[in-house]
């Protein structure tokens, strides 16, 4: 397993939401991105997660709940990976893949994308 600190991988995911396109960003509403270890006992494989209503699925009825939550997990990203290159690559299409999901972008499309 490739060996990487907390704070340098914390760093590869802010490196990876800077390059979403700020037309997307300044869309992104009520939504914060986090980093943690290890996912839940469950899912040992998980790399990240989206826990919140979509974007898409808001209505009036939406007004102060708590913010999205976006998980990026350390662990199984730097099991999976070989290379420090590909942590760096498989960071940011995870990154855009749990961001898409607040945008209401389901699995099977984000596969089709090669966001999978």
């Amino acid at each position: 397993m490739l060996e990487m600190t907390r704070e340098q991988f914390e760093e590869l995911v802010s490196q990876a939401l800077d390059r979403i396109p700020p037309e997307l960003t300044r869309l992104m509403d009520n939504v914060a991105v986090f980093v943690e270890d290890e996912p839940e006992p469950g899912d040992p494989d998980l790399l990240g997660l989206y826990e919140g209503t979509p974007l898409t699925d808001r209505g009036e009825w939406y007004a102060g709940v708590l913010p999205d939550r976006i998980t990026i997990y350390r662990g199984p990203t730097l099991r999976m990976c070989e290379t420090q290159e590909d942590v760096v690559a498989e960071t940011e299409i995870t990154v855009v893949h749990e961001i898409a999901h607040h945008f209401g972008i389901d699995d099977e499309r984000l596969h089709a994308l090669g966001y999978g």
